[in-house]
């Protein structure tokens, strides 16, 4: 609970939950689904399980963990993850850290997600 209490900390907001649905993972986002350039994070019954960032909308990426292509190694093994936990009735919560656009570095403008994430993972050291 410690680590996902540091990701609240920071301005990581609860942004949805993972269920499994008949075997096939289903996905509620409750905020930030249309969001871009978002930094996320898995978290099961308080533990941070997996952190990433897209650029492309937050349901959109989540799309790719409910229905991982065959080439898709991240996809599908957070899928088989997911799974797993939601099948040993864990709660799985996704936390989602937005960039609200205002940083920059003199006219360029710096992705918070992609800023932070390395750092996260190196500090929080997800299994």
């Amino acid at each position: 609970m410690q680590l996902m209490n540091r990701l609240l900390e920071i301005g990581f907001e609860p942004a949805g939950n993972w269920f499994n649905d008949a075997g096939k993972l289903r996905v509620e986002l409750t905020r930030h689904s249309a969001q871009k350039n978002i930094l996320y994070a898995f978290v099961c019954d308080g533990v941070v399980m997996y952190v990433g960032k897209t650029v492309r909308m937050l349901a959109t990426r989540m799309s790719g963990y409910r229905n991982p292509g065959k080439t898709q190694t991240t996809n599908i093994s957070n899928n088989r993850r997911l799974l797993d936990a939601l099948d040993a009735g864990s709660a799985v919560e996704i936390l989602a850290l937005p960039d609200n656009g205002l940083l920059h570095y003199g006219r360029f403008h710096l992705n918070l997600a992609a800023a932070l994430e390395d750092d996260i993972i190196r500090v929080l050291d997800p299994p």
